[in-house]
């Protein structure tokens, strides 16, 4: 089983308490072929909640320890994003899942392409930090 950003299934979960349905993970879904996942919130992060994006590099950077989390209020949320990865990631490794659909631009699963830290909608290549962490253990990224 594989696993997919909890927003794209429908569940409003995203920053601003929303979600982002997109009909291939709600059929996933529906057809039980991925296991839901939302690594902003098993950190223990409420929706809604003050956007965040990655400072100073991206998610790789974040988990080097070379860049920050901050939130668009000034918070600190470099610890949360670790700890959501890290359970994602463990999520992952449990469902023996290959491949995670996630959520584009989002400072957790951003695949490729992410906010650039200004809160400006200025985008910049790079990961997500759960992006970032599930690559390093071998798991292949689709963003949706």
């Amino acid at each position: 089983m594989d696993i997919a950003s909890a927003c794209l299934a429908g569940v409003k979960c995203r920053y601003d308490g929303d979600a982002r349905p997109d009909a291939r993970i709600v059929k996933l879904h529906k057809q039980g072929l991925v296991k839901l996942v939302c690594p902003e919130c098993l950190a223990g992060l409420p929706a809604p909640r003050c956007p965040s994006e990655i400072s100073g590099g991206d998610g790789a950077d974040v988990l080097d320890g070379r860049a920050r989390v901050r939130a668009e209020d000034g918070e600190d949320r470099t610890v949360e994003f670790l700890r959501g990865a890290q359970a994602t990631l463990e999520i992952a490794k449990r469902c023996g899942a290959q491949r995670a659909y996630f959520k584009a631009k989002s400072p957790s699963c951003g695949c490729g392409r992410i906010y650039d830290g200004t809160f400006t909608g200025t985008m910049r290549s790079g990961d997500g930090v759960t992006t970032a962490l599930l690559k390093r253990n071998g798991i292949e990224v689709i963003e949706v």
